[in-house]
C-alpha cells in the first residue's frame, strides 16, 4: 500500500491530530444524524488502545474564515462522548498558542475536539502559518476524512507535510475500495451512471469510457443520449445543447471498446408526481406530450445481464426519478440485483456520490454492496481520474 496507515506508526504516548468529517446535521443544538460521528469511532478507539492521544480536527458549515457561533463544534461534544465512549474536551482555537498549551496538558484517555477549523481564513487558504500552528498541536497527523480529501486545505494537505502522516481506518477502507474498483479491478468492469445532467458529469464519463468495459447510463442523462441518437423524448428532462457532446462520448467509448447501454424501453407519464398515470413503451415511442421518468423492465433485464457478466461495478446515480413511486422501480430492481450478485461473491460493487446513497438505501440494497462511499465530491473526483490533494499528501515521506 503506497500510503501509511495507523499500523505503520508508533502511537504510544503521542498526540495524534486526527482530521475527521463530523459535519453532521443539527436541530435546536442537537445532532439529528450521528452517522458520521459513529464512523470515526474505530479510528479513535484504535489510536487510544495503542497509547495515542486524540486531537480531533474538523470543519462545520461554511463560515468563510469568520467566527460564526451557530457553526461552533461545541454542541457536538455530548454526541461525541456517547459515540466514542470517552470524555471529550472542547478547545477554542481563537488563540492557537493558548490552544497548544491546553492540548499539551490533556491527560491520557481524554479526547480533544478543536473548534471549527474554518473559523480561520488560513484553513481554506491552505496558509503555511496555520498549517504550522496545527502541526504544533500534535506529533502525528492522521487523515480520516476522505470526503474532504479533494480540498487542498491546511488540515487536509498542508499539515500532512509537516508531521509523520497516515490514513485513518475510514480513509484506508475508502482508498482500498476505490483501488479495487478503478485501480486494479477484476474484469469485466461496469459503471452505472445516472442523474439529471450530462454537463455535470462530462469528466466522469470521459474518464470511465477508457477504463470500464460497460457504461450503463440512466436518469435524465440517458434522455440526452437517446435524443443524440435521434429518438424523440417528448417533454423529458434533457440537455439538448449537449447532443454533440453525447455523440462524442459514444465515439470515444466505441474506440475504447466500451459498450454504452441506454434504456430500450421507458416508463412515461404526463405529470411528475407520485403514482401518476404512466405507461411503458419502447424507447423510440415517447409521446410528444409525455416525459420519461424511468427505465422499463426490459432495460432492467438487460442491465441485470450486464452485471451478471461482470466482476466489478461502480455505481453513481439513479436510473430514474427514484424519489417517487412507481418511477423508482428500475433503480430498485437493478440495485437489488447488484446487491445479490455481490453477496453471492460474483461482484465487487462500490457506490457513492450525489443521490446514490439515498437511492440505494431507498432500494434496501445499500447493505449488500461491497462499499458505499458517503464522500460526495471526493468520490466523484476520484472517479474522474483527478488527483486528490488530501490523498496525495499521504504519499509524501
Amino acid at each position: 500500500m503506497p500510503w501509511k496507515t495507523l499500523d505503520d506508526i508508533d502511537l504510544d504516548g503521542r498526540r495524534v491530530l486526527l482530521r475527521v468529517d463530523i459535519n453532521v446535521p443539527l436541530e435546536n443544538g442537537k445532532v439529528t444524524d450521528s452517522t458520521r460521528i459513529e464512523r470515526i469511532a474505530p479510528t479513535v478507539a484504535d489510536i487510544r488502545a495503542r497509547g495515542g492521544r486524540v486531537v480531533l480536527a474538523a470543519h462545520f458549515g461554511r463560515p468563510k474564515g469568520q467566527v460564526v457561533p451557530a457553526m461552533s463544534l461545541r454542541p457536538l461534544v455530548p454526541e461525541l462522548e456517547r459515540a466514542l465512549n470517552a470524555p471529550v474536551r472542547f478547545v477554542d482555537t481563537a488563540d492557537m498558542q493558548a490552544a497548544r498549551r491546553e492540548v499539551e496538558q490533556i491527560p491520557p484517555g481524554e479526547i480533544v475536539l478543536l473548534e471549527n477549523l474554518r473559523f480561520h481564513a488560513g484553513e481554506e487558504a491552505n496558509d503555511p502559518g496555520f498549517a504550522q500552528a496545527l502541526a504544533a498541536l500534535a506529533d502525528i497527523y492522521c487523515n480520516d476524512a476522505f470526503s474532504a480529501a479533494h480540498r487542498a486545505h491546511a488540515s487536509t494537505e498542508g499539515v500532512a507535510h509537516l508531521l509523520p502522516a497516515c490514513a485513518g481506518r475510514l480513509m484506508q477502507a475508502e482508498l482500498a475500495a476505490l483501488e479495487r474498483a478503478l485501480g486494479r479491478p477484476q474484469r469485466p468492469v461496469a459503471a452505472l451512471v445516472g442523474g439529471a445532467k450530462v454537463s455535470t458529469k462530462l469528466e466522469l464519463l470521459g474518464n470511465l469510457v477508457g477504463r470500464v468495459d460497460h457504461l450503463i447510463i440512466g436518469g435524465g442523462m440517458a434522455n440526452t443520449f437517446l435524443a443524440a441518437r435521434g429518438l424523440e423524448i417528448g417533454k423529458s428532462l434533457a440537455e439538448l445543447d449537449m447532443l454533440d457532446t453525447a455523440r462524442e462520448i459514444e465515439r470515444k467509448a466505441t474506440a475504447a471498446g466500451c459498450a454504452i447501454h441506454l434504456p430500450t424501453d421507458i416508463v412515461v407519464a404526463r405529470e411528475f408526481r407520485a403514482n401518476a398515470l404512466n405507461e411503458t413503451l419502447p424507447a423510440d415511442a415517447c409521446p410528444a406530450d409525455a416525459m420519461i421518468l424511468d427505465a422499463g423492465p426490459a432495460s432492467v433485464g438487460a442491465i441485470a445481464s450486464v452485471l451478471e457478466s461482470c466482476r466489478t461495478l461502480i455505481w453513481n446515480g439513479p436510473l430514474g426519478a427514484f424519489e417517487i413511486a412507481p418511477f423508482d422501480a428500475a433503480t430498485n430492481a437493478a440495485a437489488i440485483r447488484a446487491g445479490a450478485l455481490t453477496q453471492a461473491g460474483g461482484l465487487v460493487s462500490v457506490a457513492g456520490g450525489g443521490d446514490t446513497v439515498a437511492a440505494l438505501n431507498h432500494a434496501g440494497a445499500a447493505g449488500q454492496f461491497s462499499y458505499i462511499s458517503t464522500a460526495g465530491g471526493a468520490f466523484l473526483e476520484w472517479m474522474e481520474g483527478k488527483t486528490l490533494p488530501g490523498v496525495a499528501a499521504l504519499y509524501a515521506d
